[in-house]
């Protein structure tokens, strides 16, 4: 029996169901999804509409699978060269080792319609569960995810009206817990580093969090910096911090949106002769690598990538094992903190 998530529809729909809402034969839409078919243009769009409205995916599996069994799992996220989805992909790995299920795993680049097509193209091969980066999605996207009729578990966020299971932490929070652990040092001219649009749902919830701390604690919020589009590299926020002290040079502590980003900005500040924190502070978020390894040593933000991935397979191996009434807790909250470093 395929497992459906709690309070989702417990049949996805069919090319029956297209056929019905588009007012053609099922043989119409199987000719229209056909490339080269000859389907009249207005028949066409009748049926893309259809398609859209219903959150309906061609079933490429139906054919060549006697078992609604697939054996994969597929896993979405931004970037496969960004170290904390590196360590969360590789956390969702090894939580399926032994369970008999492989990761199909894809990239959005940070982009809600790059999603879009990677959550139709997998799930025209049917995985048993899906993992998603980030509560953001395009209403089609998520249309597709609801009607699916398999688990889904949204990590790196806790989106306010979640599509069926969530690991993950508030970003917001975790930013306001650095601005507040910064201003018990004694700091208060702060500045804030980020990116220039929108498509980083989670960068978009850190400069909030930001603002959030420092109103509260009556300092001043609009020191913020907006450089390049998201994910900022090392050489944007080099030349983001030369704005910051262009325009506010008594700034005392500046917080990146990611620790690239704050290296950037380290590094630009010591080739400039300033020193690193009498001159000014620097902190970044997501604790990679490099900012235990860097001159002086990084302030940053663990949000524990790698158990992120483990939670999030753990609960979707359960969730396909599972009836819906059996199945683990919605939410699942992961831990954050602070580790204070030389820079701060």
């Amino acid at each position: 029996m395929t497992r459906t998530p709690d309070n989702k529809a417990s049949d996805a729909p069919t090319m029956n169901d297209v056929a019905r809402r588009a007012g053609v034969s099922a043989m119409t839409v199987s000719r229209a999804l056909k490339e080269g078919s000859h389907v009249s243009k207005a028949t066409r769009e009748r049926i893309t509409q259809a398609i859209n409205e219903l959150g309906y995916v061609l079933d490429q599996s139906a054919g060549s699978l006697s078992s609604r069994r697939t054996g994969f799992v597929a896993a979405i996220i931004p970037s496969i060269n960004n170290s904390n989805f590196s360590d969360t992909a590789r956390g969702i790995t090894d939580a399926l080792e032994g369970t008999g299920l492989q990761l199909l795993l894809g990239y959005t680049n940070y982009s809600v319609e790059r999603e879009e097509e990677l959550i139709e193209s997998m799930l025209r091969r049917r995985p048993e569960g899906i993992i998603l980066t980030g509560g953001a999605h395009t209403a089609r996207g998520r249309r597709m995810l609801q009607q699916a009729g398999i688990p889904v578990i949204e990590t790196w966020d806790t989106p306010p009206d979640p599509i069926d299971k969530v690991v993950g932490f508030s970003n917001g929070g975790a930013m306001e817990l650095l601005v507040e652990t910064l201003a018990a040092k004694g700091y208060q001219r702060f500045g804030y580093i980020g990116g220039t649009t929108g498509r980083d749902t989670r960068g978009s919830q850190r400069r909030a969090g930001f603002v959030r701390a420092l109103d509260r604690l009556g300092l001043q919020s609009d020191r913020v910096i907006s450089f390049g589009v998201p994910p900022i590299s090392m050489e944007q926020g080099a030349q983001a911090v030369v704005s910051m002290l262009d325009r506010w040079p008594d700034t005392q502590v500046t917080l990146c949106v990611s620790d690239l980003s704050a290296f950037g900005a380290l590094m630009e500040c010591r080739r400039r002769g300033m020193r690193v924190p009498e001159d000014i502070a620097i902190a970044g978020f997501g604790d990679y690598e490099i900012a235990a390894c860097c001159h002086p040593r990084m302030t940053t933000v663990n949000v524990d990538c790698y158990g992120i991935g483990r939670q999030a397979a753990l609960k979707l191996t359960q969730s396909i094992q599972s009836a819906p009434t059996e199945g683990p807790e919605r939410i699942t909250l992961t831990g954050f903190r602070v580790v204070e470093r030389e820079s701060t």
